[in-house]
């Protein structure tokens, strides 16, 4: 490409000579620049005509930013109406749950008693007003209904827990129970609903604790074989023993675990001391029994005396 240059009919033309390459990087360059003064204007002219109310201009900006707001508005409108029918269709299946939770606790034999500490985490005082469905619900109030539904969710998985529990006991006298004491200590906090010590919150304790100084020695409820002696984030340095049948103890928050997974345990064995590892408040020992992985009072096995079998293979 060739430009031609010349400034009178007597002067001196100037040939200028561009190629393909030269002529792109001209363009490019013309581009760069009209995009610069462009914002440049946009920046100098449109702003400063919204901050100080031009009469036409800021007028423009208004329309246009109002539309952006308009669309975003109805972008986040059309995602909280559809959150606010899932949480709806939750809610709805919460009724049903809470419904089955308790005619199953009912069935179980679950005592009122045992929910006392729920009903205590309940909020004090008076309640009720007009019900205003989530038609058009705001976020601040999708996340506080969310966060009910998670609080009901996990007290209904707590009442199945112990409802499930109740219904084992009857198969309670035909297993080899541990009933010999782990460690000669009063009980602290026993087998129900409490007031969890970190949260405050009502929570099924699913053992009974035993309070003694570091380093007690800890002793086997029952005959058994140890199933492993693995650490836990809840239970700290964890001893589980195999009764059979089903039938599992476990041994939690232990300073140190005296025993290997596959050995054989006796009766009143030491087979750990006690300690404060793990979700733990200070030294003390956790005691569980669970039937087939459903945790049960462990009061009941160590107030029933030893079974029969035993006795007579005692007295021998």
């Amino acid at each position: 490409m060739q430009i031609l240059i010349t400034s009178g009919s007597t002067a001196r033309t100037r040939v200028l000579n561009f190629n393909h390459a030269q002529l792109a990087l001209a363009c490019t360059a013309l581009l760069v620049g009209l995009m610069l003064v462009s914002g440049l204007v946009y920046h100098f002219v449109f702003l400063t005509a919204a901050r100080e109310g031009w009469p036409v201009v800021s007028q423009l900006v208004k329309l246009v930013v109002r539309d952006e707001f308009a669309q975003r508005d109805r972008f986040m409108r059309e995602n909280l109406d559809a959150m606010a029918s899932r949480v709806g269709d939750l809610q709805g299946r919460m009724v049903k749950l809470e419904a089955m939770g308790e005619r199953v606790t009912g069935l179980a034999g679950v005592k009122v008693d045992d929910l006392k500490a729920l009903q205590r985490d309940a909020k004090p005082g008076g309640s009720g007003g007009p019900y205003v469905p989530l038609d058009h619900p705001t976020l601040e109030q999708l996340n506080d209904t969310i966060t009910q539904m998670e609080h009901s969710l996990d007290q209904q998985g707590d009442l199945f827990t112990l409802a499930e529990s109740r219904l084992f006991e009857k198969r309670l006298s035909t297993l080899m129970v541990p009933n010999s004491k782990p460690i000669d200590m009063p009980v602290g906090s026993g087998f129900g609903f409490r007031s969890d010590p970190f949260t405050g919150r009502a929570a099924l304790h699913t053992g009974i604790d035993f309070a003694a100084p570091p380093g007690t020695p800890i002793l086997a409820a029952a005959g058994g074989v140890v199933l492993s002696t693995d650490y836990h984030p809840q239970y700290g340095n964890l001893l589980e023993l195999d009764h059979g049948n089903g039938l599992v103890t476990r041994y939690a928050h232990n300073s140190r675990i005296l025993v290997k997974t596959g050995d054989l345990i006796k009766r009143g064995q030491p087979v750990a001391q006690v300690g404060s590892t793990g979700r733990s408040t200070g030294p003390h020992l956790h005691f569980e029994v669970l039937v087939d992985g459903v945790p049960q009072d462990p009061a009941r096995f160590l107030a029933g005396g030893p079974p029969p079998a035993m006795a007579n293979a005692t007295k021998r």
